[in-house]
């Protein structure tokens, strides 16, 4: 491989990280044939990072690479944070919930918990109160109960321009399964190291809980194309409501 073809792709590794990427993590990823050219890549966008027009730069830091903020600008980036809010943390329950209104919209109560058959007060409230949902009016049929959408904020938080940029139900169905061989491997991964020494608890459990709660969602996008396409059989196409069934028991957040 090329250093037209490396460079980008070490730019968004070095980027996208959280902690340090490493030499050796990057030949592991890239292949050992193109190590010469990974270190003459990352020369190279040190170089082009430290030159004035850029606020960032390629540092250093405990034999990792990783992106930062020029020590130039920190005063104008720290004015800045103040003003950010805190970034948002979802329950698994209220992820299932989100991506069925995301999905769906606008939809009522009832018909979330039909798709999810759980009781979804709780989580709707921790929703709206994090306005990543809104009401949307109110269903034109017996009892008119209130529709629920997403909102701006929601378009925010994962980065999308409009819904439109949403993946469709397939497409969302190839990327989770993507995802889960990904975290499969990195299962295999710990396997291996822990061949050589123990992996700390909190290893596993992040590489578990992370499939978990992938494999839920999923099964609750399924559950809610399943749910639509019932729905227009019965209807001849038309969205019905009715009243949910009866749930297992009532989740909080």
């Amino acid at each position: 491989m090329n250093q037209e073809k490396l460079r980008p792709i070490v730019e968004a590794l070095i980027y996208l990280a959280e902690e340090p990427v490493t030499v050796a993590s990057m030949v592991e990823l890239l292949g050992e044939e193109n190590e010469a050219a990974i270190r003459e890549t990352l020369s190279h966008l040190r170089r082009r990072y430290a030159s004035p027009e850029y606020g960032i730069e390629i540092k250093e830091i405990a034999d990792g690479y990783k992106m930062a903020t020029k020590a130039e600008h920190h005063a104008w980036v720290r004015k800045f944070l103040k003003h950010q809010a805190p970034s948002i943390r979802l329950s698994l329950a209220a992820l299932e919930t989100l991506a069925v209104i995301a999905y769906k919209q606008p939809v009522t109560l009832p018909e979330i918990q039909e798709i999810r058959g759980v009781n979804a007060t709780a989580v709707m409230k921790t929703l709206v109160e994090k306005k990543l949902v809104t009401t949307g009016g109110r269903k034109n049929v017996v009892g008119r109960p209130i529709l629920y959408k997403t909102t701006r904020d929601f378009l925010l938080q994962f980065g999308l321009k409009n819904l439109g940029e949403l993946p469709s139900l397939d497409e969302y169905q190839e990327l989770a399964e993507a995802s889960l061989e990904g975290m499969a491997a990195v299962s295999v991964t710990e396997r291996a190291r822990a061949a050589d020494g123990p992996v700390s608890r909190g290893e596993r459990a992040a590489g578990s809980s992370g499939a978990e709660e992938l494999s839920a969602v999923d099964e609750t996008v399924a559950r809610s194309r399943e749910a639509s396409d019932g729905r227009q059989d019965r209807s001849g196409g038309a969205r019905v409501s009715g009243q949910a069934p009866a749930v297992r028991e009532s989740e909080s957040w």
